[in-house]
């Protein structure tokens, strides 16, 4: 965070000059039930993952598929592609199976590259093999606020990879779930110094990690473009036993319209 805390006196764009007039809240389901359930609720973009596979979990092709072919096509598909080692001819390969399977989303968790040089070779190559087979799917750089438990790059150094390798999104989440949320790691301050970095370099920027319901204003009122959330949709509040419920989505989506 050292490195951005340096870079942030320069920054001269305001967040609140672009951010959304409703932050768009994304839903995480596992399968086609869950994924009814946050169509139902009002998800503005449903997020194929598998939580049983970590933070960023990598689902099937075909689930991909059957969760694009019931959700309406004004509603945007997500998929993750796990949260990757630094294997940027396999990280290429399975970006390009989520796109092919119908994901207007592609997002690559950050994991296992450890220099910014290696995160941007990775990051170009994903970036170029979805944009040769559509120029209207959109790549997702995620990393993860808790870098230091995950042995991962400081999150403020994810904007500018972003920017150079020609990604859509910036994304910032947790890697290990046991409770804390991205709140536990970054502050408000931070988490709008962070937005800041990304809209400056044109980025759209997503927030997440083990959000709850009452943090939701805090996010819309630092200008995050997207909330990303799985575990306060599902009963109990539980991201791995737990499965979405609408009226779940429902209240996270009505607060983001309100905050």
């Amino acid at each position: 965070m050292n490195a951005a805390a340096s870079y942030h006196s320069k920054v001269i764009y305001a967040s609140n000059l672009i951010s959304p007039l409703r932050m768009k809240v994304l839903i995480s389901p596992k399968d086609e039930f869950e994924a009814r359930e946050a169509v139902n609720g009002g998800a503005d973009i449903i997020d194929v993952k598998n939580p049983i596979e970590g933070s960023l979990g990598a689902n099937f092709p075909w689930v991909i598929r059957q969760i694009r072919s019931l959700v309406p096509h004004s509603i945007e598909v997500s998929a993750t592609i796990g949260d990757f080692p630094h294997l940027p001819g396999s990280a290429s390969l399975a970006a390009l199976g989520a796109a092919v399977s119908g994901a207007n989303y592609v997002k690559v968790g950050l994991k296992g590259s450890k220099t910014v040089d290696e995160a941007i070779f990775l990051m170009q190559h994903v970036t170029r093999t979805v944009k040769e087979f559509d120029t209207r799917t959109k790549v997702v750089l995620a990393g993860y606020a808790d870098f230091h438990r995950a042995a991962t790059l400081d999150p403020f150094l994810l904007p500018d990879i972003a920017r150079r390798a020609d990604c859509d999104v910036v994304m910032v989440d947790t890697f290990i779930k046991d409770g804390n949320s991205l709140f536990d790691f970054m502050d408000e301050a931070s988490c709008k110094q962070f937005i800041d970095n990304g809209h400056t370099r044109d980025l759209q920027v997503a927030l997440a990690g083990s959000i709850k319901l009452p943090e939701i204003p805090a996010l819309k009122h630092v200008g995050a473009d997207i909330v990303g959330i799985r575990g306060a949709a599902c009963s109990h509040g539980d991201r791995l036993t737990g499965t979405i419920q609408a009226e779940n989505v429902r209240a996270l989506v009505e607060l983001a319209k309100q905050a």
